[in-house]
């Protein structure tokens, strides 16, 4: 399992001066400059050396690269990514990005950044502008296109650039021979362009609307109504003109009607601002909280709700739904669903998984929703598509109350760690439905004695005596016979015969002596406990194989009395599944009794030391599975 445990309680967002080093040393910015200063030497970073392996990770390099000197957030946290300053560069000119003026080099160092955090340069081939305005920005993204867009488009774009956003807007191409052709109206197809401003303006008695927009070439610029020189602006007042900034400048900035804009542009990318990215002056903040989770294969990498019997295995976050917006009835929120560390993981063979998320409507119950509550209640809203990008977000308007948002990949079995974001108008509580550990033990069972003995009893007595002797103690080898024989005669369950390891924790169970034997009233307090389990593993066994898919683990668990958090049931299923993901009784059994005695274990030492540990149950059985 390649995903390493994060906790997924909601958490405030990062703030940059928080930022977390990425050096392999574990020192700072600031410890390894002044270690270069006292050795008087120039920083080589050995984490990502000056060679062809931080150039490609799947191609030789076509020229050879000589590295010269001239003379960041990610996933929800801001990182700080030290580098030096040597620079690839063919014929003394840097061959990756590069300024026009030859003696600057602030854009090339900080592509350099970027390639360090990806891996290497190819990892930064292809993607999107929203891609890289979250990661410099540490911003959320939403995409639009223009010719579907709401009929509250212009006022979703006005209230984005009040808030400080980032708003970039293209012209799709139909062909690469297509990529960077102007049209007759001087627009550039397949062109990155930013919008700089929107505003309505009084022309000839009535309101138009208005859209800035920027080419970043600084030239070529729309040359239709309102564009620089047209005669429309000889109907606007001067000081209306001022106001709007207008200046007749061949400087790649330019207005234009928001009709002929939804005419001619395609999409619209917004990049919405953390309140950690903006000033504490801003009127203007977004509310945001964080998690940060996983889909494991076999427990919680479900699938779409194309996959009803395992879509109800993938995480499930619940959405508080508050405060109305300011005269509205609804609550706005932007959900944002992004697959980490994809770019980084490219030289492994790994792709961008096609993901998305559904959002249903709370029941009203504590705990992760089962299969049938999916089986029979629609989704209330869903992100638009299921797209292998990044990063997949949308808004919504929601009436107030509890949502169940759930994030999945398209296909079932498909890992990869993710981080989602709520971003919304007015505060909104979060919770992790999977992050707390409930144990309902059972109190332990006191046969009483019944005025006539079983069948059953009576073949465990003969047993007992035949194997045990006059003490009528059996040890582990001996447990090991008694109930493969007597399960053997049991003709509702399939299985292979108990381990000797799943009786020496029987034993360790119910052994209350401590000489690791166990009586005969210990057996049957464990055997109706057996009885118990095996009714649930025969419930959740639903081909009669003699095995469980480990998706359904989780319920069979939950039907046991444990309700375990998403790590704790992926490390379960890691240790007890096999390759097809299926579960055998022998493996169920050990799974059962190291979670009781955990437990168990656990409520002795509060009871008895409240201050020998320090840890909560769930903790604890974490590192009790491990032993």
């Amino acid at each position: 399992m390649p995903y390493v445990y994060q906790d997924s309680k909601p958490r405030p967002p990062a703030l940059p001066g928080a930022a977390r080093t990425t050096h392999s040393s574990g020192k700072t910015y600031e410890e390894l400059k002044q270690e270069c200063l006292h050795r008087g030497v120039l920083f080589e970073d050995p984490d990502f050396p000056a060679c062809n392996s931080s150039l490609f990770f799947s191609e030789r390099t076509p020229v050879p690269f000589i590295w010269k000197r001239p003379g960041f957030w990610q996933h929800n946290e801001w990182l700080d990514v030290v580098i030096d300053d040597r620079l690839p560069t063919f014929k003394g000119r840097l061959v990756f990005l590069h300024s026009a003026e030859r003696n600057e080099f602030w854009s090339a160092l900080l592509e350099k950044a970027y390639a360090k955090l990806n891996g290497s340069y190819e990892a930064l081939k292809g993607g999107s502008t929203i891609e890289a305005m979250e990661d410099f920005t540490g911003g959320v993204g939403e995409m639009y296109e223009v010719k579907k867009a709401p009929d509250n488009f212009y006022e979703i774009l006005e209230k984005a650039l009040k808030r400080c956003s980032m708003v970039g807007c293209s012209i799709d191409t139909s062909s690469a021979a297509e990529s960077e052709a102007k049209t007759p109206f001087g627009l550039i197809k397949g062109h990155a362009y930013s919008v700089t401003g929107i505003s309505e303006v009084s022309y000839r008695g009535r309101q138009v609307q208005l859209i800035r927009i920027r080419n970043p070439w600084g030239n070529v610029e729309w040359n239709g109504p309102w564009s620089d020189n047209s005669p429309e602006w000889h109907s606007v007042s001067l000081s209306e003109q001022r106001r709007l900034s207008q200046t007749a400048l061949d400087d790649g900035e330019f207005w234009m009607k928001f009709e002929d804009f939804k005419v001619h542009f395609d999409k619209v990318e917004i990049c919405n601002l953390t309140p950690d990215a903006l000033e504490d002056s801003t009127a203007h903040k977004w509310e945001v909280t964080i998690h940060q989770g996983s889909w494991v294969r076999g427990s919680t990498a479900g699938g779409c709700r194309n996959f009803l019997e395992t879509f109800w295995t993938n995480p499930q976050i619940k959405l508080h739904l508050t405060e109305k917006d300011d005269g509205q009835d609804d609550c706005t929120f932007i959900a944002a669903l992004m697959q980490k560390d994809r770019r980084k993981l490219k030289k492994l063979g790994a792709e961008m998984l096609t993901i998305g998320y559904s959002i249903y409507e709370n029941p009203g119950r504590d705990g992760h929703l089962g299969k049938d509550f999916f089986r029979y209640h629609p989704s209330k809203a869903r992100s638009k598509t299921y797209i292998n990008l990044r990063e997949v977000s949308n808004r919504f308007k929601l009436p107030p109350g509890d949502y169940i948002l759930v994030p999945t990949t398209f296909e079932p079995h498909q890992e990869a760690d993710f981080c989602l974001r709520i971003f919304s108008e007015k505060k909104a509580i979060t919770e992790d439905l999977d992050e707390n550990v409930a144990i309902d033990l059972p109190e332990p069972l006191n046969p009483s004695p019944s005025p006539q003995e079983t069948e059953e009893e009576k073949l465990f007595q003969a047993l007992f005596e035949q194997i045990s002797g006059k003490d009528m103690e059996i040890a582990a080898e001996e447990l090991k016979y008694v109930l493969n024989a007597v399960l053997q005669k049991t003709k509702n369950i399939k299985f292979k015969n108990l381990s000797l390891i799943s009786c020496r924790n029987i034993i360790s169970l119910m052994d209350t002596s401590g000489n690791g034997k166990l009586e005969f009233n210990e057996f049957k307090i464990f055997w109706e406990k057996m009885k118990k389990w095996i009714n649930i593993f025969l419930q959740f066994d639903f081909d009669k194989s003699g095995s469980m898919s480990s998706y359904e683990l989780r319920s069979a668990l939950k039907a046991a009395g444990y309700q375990l958090n998403n790590y704790l049931l992926q490390l379960v299923v890691l240790r007890y599944s096999d390759e097809q993901l299926q579960i055998e009784f022998d493996d169920f059994l050990n799974c059962l009794i190291r979670l009781e005695n955990a437990s168990r274990v656990f409520q002795a030492l509060s009871v008895k030391n409240k201050e020998f540990i320090n840890l909560n149950i769930g903790e604890f059985i974490n590192l009790a599975m491990n032993i």
